[in-house]
């Protein structure tokens, strides 16, 4: 699962600003399969890892993004889920009709938004309050918010 992404390098000692995509980020200290080290993380945007010695090195990790298995991250409370596992999932409505595929999941500051591609290429999007049930076969988005 991606946790951050490189944004670019801070300083000449090594360390990188990280674009962060998780609530707690130090609590990893391997990334990419063990290939990143984590020694510190500053305001939680910072980081340094033990494998980059230099800015130059730093400089070449830009657009990386860090990764961790999915089993490192911690359980999820009913209700709760990662974006990651909405990706992929049939979208269907509480009709029965099958919408497509579940393709993006955004947060513009009010909650969740899934968009989902219908088979014709067209998207929309419902937000998660409007998906009253999902699984890991399929998500049901209210038929009140299905765009034609």
């Amino acid at each position: 699962m991606v946790l951050a992404a490189v944004a670019g390098a801070h300083g000449i000692a090594g360390e990188v600003r990280l674009k962060v995509f998780a609530d707690d980020l130090a609590a990893h200290r391997s990334f990419n399969d063990g290939a990143l080290t984590l020694v510190k993380l500053r305001d939680g945007t910072i980081a340094r890892f033990a494998e980059i010695a230099n800015r130059t090195a730093a400089e070449a990790l830009r657009g990386t993004v860090l990764t961790v298995p999915r089993d490192a991250l911690p359980p999820l409370g009913e209700g709760e889920y990662y974006h990651a596992d909405l990706l992929g999932l049939a979208a269907i409505s509480t009709t029965g009709e099958a919408l497509g595929v579940v393709v993006a999941v955004e947060n513009f500051g009010a909650g969740d938004v899934v968009e989902v591609k219908r088979p014709s290429g067209k998207t929309f999007m419902a937000p998660m309050s409007a998906v009253p049930e999902w699984n890991t076969e399929r998500l049901v988005i209210e038929a009140d918010f299905v765009e034609p």
